[in-house]
C-alpha cells in the first residue's frame, strides 16, 4: 500500500484527499500537512488521515510516506518538489507546475536524479471524452491533425489580486493552462508562435488601477510541425463553468464537451427549453481527479512512465509566459526553441 500525503488542505487539495481516501487503488491516504490548524483538523475529521503537519518539511522526514501530492501557492512548488525528491518520495505537482521555467528545470532533474516519479496535474487528459478523442486520433480516424480549438470560462469574479496580470498572468494563467496542455497532447507537437488579443470588459470599475487587466483573450497558435491551434479564456462569465473541444481533420472533426451540465431538457408551455447548466470545474472533472490519482499511483507500482511528465508541466508554464507576453506587446511571440 502507497502512503500518500497531501500538502495543502484548501479546495483543490480536499478533492485529491478525497481520491486518496477510498477512491484509488493501491493507496492510502496517511497524511495531510498545511499550516493552518482548522484546515488540518477538517481534512483529517473529512478524509480519516493518520497524521497532520503544521510543516511541509516535518512531512520529508516522515519514512512512512512513500508519496506527496502538491497542492500549494505556485511559489512553493519548487522547494517542495526538490526535498521530497531528496527524501525518496515521488511527487505528484499540481499546476502550474513552477514559477518559471527555471524552476521547473530544477524540479525535474532533482527528481530524474532520485529516480522519483513526477507527474502534473492537468487533468483533463484523465477526462473520458479527452482520452476517447486521443484514441481516435491516434488511430487515425480524422486523418491528419489539422488544427485543435479550445475553450474555458469560468463563473467566478476574480480576486482582488488576480487583477495584477503581472503576477496572476490573468485568464491565461488562471483559466487557460489546461488548454494549452491540451492542445500539445492532442496536436502531438509544441508550439512555434502565438499571439494573443483581450480585454477588460466585466469589471470596468477597477480599468483606471489595473489598465493592463483583461477578463477574456483570444489566441492563434501555430505549431512546429505547421499544425493549427486556438484557445479562448474568460474570467467572471457568470453564467456557469464552460469548457469545450474541437479538433479538425482532414477526413474529420472530433467534439469535446457541452454547455449544459446534465443531458435533460426541459420544455414548458410558454414555448420555453431549460437545461441545468454545469456551474464548477469540479464537478465536471470529477471522475478525471480520480482516473489522474490511479495513473500516478499505477506508475509508481509499476515503475512506468507517468502520462503528465514535467515537461508537460514546463511547455505549459513556457506558453503562459508567452501569450502573456503577446497579450501586453501586441505582437507575434516566436520560440525558437520549439520547446528545447
Amino acid at each position: 500500500m502507497l502512503n500518500v500525503c497531501v500538502i495543502g488542505c484548501g479546495r483543490a487539495g480536499r478533492i485529491h484527499m478525497k481520491s486518496y481516501a477510498g477512491g484509488v487503488r493501491g493507496a492510502n491516504l496517511l497524511a495531510v500537512c498545511d499550516p493552518m490548524e482548522e484546515a488540518r483538523a477538517s481534512a483529517v475529521a473529512d478524509f480519516g488521515a493518520d497524521r497532520a503537519y503544521a510543516d511541509w518539511h516535518d512531512v520529508m522526514a516522515d519514512p512512512d510516506i512513500d508519496a506527496i501530492v502538491v497542492v500549494t501557492p505556485t511559489g512553493m512548488h519548487r522547494d517542495i518538489v526538490v526535498a521530497a525528491a531528496a527524501a525518496g518520495k515521488h511527487v505528484f505537482c499540481e499546476k502550474p507546475m513552477a514559477s518559471s521555467e527555471s524552476e521547473c528545470d530544477e524540479m525535474i532533474a532533482a527528481c530524474d536524479a532520485a529516480g522519483v516519479k513526477l507527474q502534473i496535474g492537468f487533468m483533463r487528459r484523465f477526462e473520458e471524452s479527452a482520452q476517447h478523442a486521443k484514441e481516435a486520433i491516434d488511430a487515425g480516424e480524422i486523418g491528419d491533425v489539422v488544427l485543435v480549438k479550445s475553450l474555458t470560462h469560468g463563473p467566478s469574479r476574480p480576486k482582488e489580486w488576480m487583477y495584477d496580470v503581472r503576477k496572476s498572468f490573468g485568464p491565461i494563467g488562471e483559466v487557460s493552462s489546461h488548454d494549452f496542455d491540451l492542445l500539445r497532447w492532442f496536436a502531438g507537437s509544441e508550439v512555434e508562435s502565438v499571439y494573443a488579443i483581450g480585454g477588460n470588459f466585466r469589471s470596468p470599475e477597477v480599468a483606471d488601477e489595473w489598465p493592463e487587466w483583461y477578463d477574456s483573450f483570444a489566441m492563434t497558435l501555430s505549431f512546429a510541425d505547421g499544425k493549427l491551434g486556438m484557445v479562448e479564456g474568460a474570467q467572471y462569465v457568470q453564467y456557469g463553468y464552460d469548457h469545450r473541444l474541437e479538433i479538425l481533420g482532414t477526413k474529420g472533426s472530433i467534439l469535446v464537451g457541452q454547455q449544459p451540465r446534465e443531458t435533460y431538457t426541459v420544455a414548458t408551455a410558454d414555448g420555453t427549453i431549460r437545461r441545468p447548466m454545469n456551474n464548477s470545474w469540479t464537478y465536471l472533472f470529477r471522475e478525471a481527479y480520480i482516473r489522474e490519482a490511479q495513473d500516478f499511483v499505477d506508475a509508481i507500482v509499476d515503475d512506468a512512465p507517468v502520462r503528465v511528465t514535467g515537461h508537460d508541466g514546463k511547455m505549459a508554464v513556457r506558453l503562459v509566459y508567452m501569450g502573456l507576453d503577446s497579450l501586453l506587446s501586441g505582437s507575434i511571440v516566436h520560440d525558437e526553441r520549439h520547446g528545447a
